[in-house]
């Protein structure tokens, strides 16, 4: 069974639909790399609780290069309740990928560690 064609004269909108939508794809895509370029991010690559009052947390940080950071650290225990927090400071450098480790001294005994934010030396959370 052959595909139905387009009524006489839509074949017009038919273009100009495909081309608009075409457009607004590629708009919402240029719109959301430009957004993430340069954006502080922080990945956690593993934790190790050290003993009942610290934890230690690894983390990598993503910042465009020569931005100095702080990161906020958290340490938490079995019902997600903060026991511990650490702000890490960052010195500016030339990797734009940076890999670090801190120990968060807790209240308790904490069962994971994380690193929560990084911003901007200069910004606020």
């Amino acid at each position: 069974m052959p595909l139905p064609r387009p009524a006489p004269g839509t074949g017009r909108w038919w273009v100009i639909g495909t081309i608009g939508c075409t457009i607004g794809v590629a708009l919402a895509v240029w719109l959301g790399l430009a957004n993430s370029l340069g954006q502080i991010t922080v990945t956690n690559t593993g934790y190790h609780v050290v003993d009942q009052r610290s934890v230690k947390v690894e983390f990598d940080v993503h910042r465009p290069a020569d931005q100095a950071v702080t990161c906020h650290l958290k340490a938490l225990d079995t019902t997600f309740g903060v026991v511990g927090v650490l702000d890490v400071q960052i010195p500016a450098s030339p990797e734009s990928t940076v890999h670090q480790e801190a120990v968060v001294r807790t209240t308790s005994r904490a069962v994971t560690g994380v690193a929560d934010t990084c911003t901007a030396v200069g910004t606020s959370r």
